[in-house]
């Protein structure tokens, strides 16, 4: 009988140790702790810790790629109404962590990007794919008249979501929930008035 494989386990376990460490600061020997099995589980299922890394980020980034279908494309919603949901999904994960982890886009883009050209580019992929679906999100909202006509939809889904990143960036600092609720605010009272 063949061994049953311990990938999805390493992968699981795996994914709260990056998140919380980093790249950097995870190392193989802390996921394989985490995941409770030897440390030759892991070369024999990831070629690299870079291989793993990609893997979970992959893994994340079909998570948020859901979010985003459930969100800022599906138009039984009002468009503003899928932006701020959006936003909330997001914020709920951040919390379940009270704010310490941040999410593994916004830590690999900052982290991992020059190290690794896999990961960077996976990295561009996921934020052309969350960029168009804010556009796609925002023209919604100006042919529903939620927004003005005048708006370019494209330079401000790459303000959105990259002050977005800046806020989570700095909720993770100071470890609090404000800077998210400041953009959130600012967002939905300034910016898409």
């Amino acid at each position: 009988m063949p061994k049953p494989s311990l990938r999805e386990k390493i992968l699981a376990e795996g994914f709260h140790v990056v998140l919380g460490r980093g790249y950097c600061g995870a190392t193989v020997r802390e996921i394989v702790r985490a995941a409770g099995v030897p440390q030759g589980s892991f070369t024999n299922h990831f070629e690299s810790k870079d291989a793993f890394c990609l893997e979970l980020l992959v893994r994340y980034f079909a998570m948020v790629r859901e979010n985003i279908e459930k969100t800022l494309r599906n138009d039984s919603l009002k468009p503003l109404s899928r932006l701020r949901q959006w936003f909330d999904i997001q914020i709920d994960f951040l919390k379940q962590a009270e704010f310490r982890n941040g999410c593994l886009i916004g830590n690999f883009s900052a982290e991992v990007g020059d190290h690794s050209e896999a990961i960077h580019q996976k990295l561009v992929e996921i934020f052309e794919v969350a960029h168009q679906s804010v556009v796609y999100c925002l023209k919604a909202a100006v042919r529903s008249g939620e927004l003005p006509t005048t708006i370019d939809c494209k330079e401000l889904a790459h303000f959105i979501y990259a002050s977005f990143h800046g806020a989570i960036l700095q909720a993770k600092v100071e470890r609090s929930p404000l800077p998210l609720k400041r953009f959130v605010k600012v967002i939905f009272s300034t910016v898409l008035q």
